[in-house]
């Protein structure tokens, strides 16, 4: 389905609902697992069916605390660094079974990934993150650069005519103001190797949901935030970004 310019604001509780559901789901199956196993490992060693069973109840107990420290810290409580890589890991395992759940209730897998984002990037405020402009870098896809463009400006934007005929112009204008470090990728094998050279101490990516989510994942312990790019004319193709949203969010990031 084409997407509109008119983006409504992500449901940040869409997220962290189907994720605390999808633990509860698979506790279950891991009780399930247990009874079933429970006469086996009691011939093997009487104590064993016990032993399991309090991993089993540490792992689910330890990843319903990694959800609900991402709760705290959108509060603006304490985020504990063991538990923001603990829930990155724990996301990659729960997201699919988020998304069979999400179906259930109507909820398609676009919404909970910009869901996702919208939690990522205000555990990132809140936590207080900010660099200067000269050690973040702005990622941006290259379906931002309108197609017909002769101009390619993958590798190097500077390339830009700024004709005003897509937002690149418009961004290399904020990376002159700011004085960050901006790339157009092709995928996420030049984004790594150009945050592998550049060494930033933040990123902000332009995306769609799918690809920010796993980039803010990939990029980790580097932190990350995202805008959700425009897709009028369908993915991957002449899309846009609303500059607004961009600038709100380089005034966050960025010591001033």
């Amino acid at each position: 389905m084409v997407s509109t310019l008119i983006m409504t604001r992500p449901k940040k509780r869409l997220f962290l609902g189907l994720m605390l559901m999808s633990e509860f789901f698979v506790a279950l199956i891991l009780y399930g697992l247990w009874k079933l196993t429970y006469p086996g490992l009691l011939g093997i060693y009487e104590h064993l069916p016990f032993l399991i069973g309090a991993i089993m109840i540490f792992v689910s107990t330890f990843s319903v605390g990694a959800v609900c420290n991402m709760v705290l810290a959108m509060r603006g409580l304490p985020y504990l660094p063991l538990f923001r890589k603990y829930s990155y890991e724990l996301i990659r395992f729960l997201f699919p079974i988020s998304v069979k759940i999400g179906k259930i209730f109507g909820i398609n897998r676009r919404q909970l990934e910009a869901s996702f984002i919208a939690v990522s990037n205000l555990i990132f405020i809140k936590c207080g993150i900010k660099v200067k402009a000269n050690r973040l870098l702005v990622i941006v896809p290259h379906c931002l650069q309108l197609a017909a463009c002769p101009h390619k400006i993958t590798r190097d934007p500077n390339n830009c005519k700024r004709c005003g005929g897509c937002n690149i112009g418009d961004l290399m204008k904020l990376s002159d103001e700011y004085g960050f470090h901006f790339l157009v990728a092709t995928g996420g094998t030049l984004a790594r190797q150009f945050v592998k050279d550049v060494k930033p101490k933040a990123v902000l990516a332009i995306a769609c949901e799918r690809d920010l989510m796993s980039g803010i994942q990939d990029v980790y312990p580097l932190p990350a935030v995202g805008v959700l790019n425009i897709r009028p004319n369908g993915p991957c193709y002449n899309t846009k970004v609303n500059i607004s949203d961009v600038r709100k969010m380089l005034e966050k990031v960025i010591i001033s």
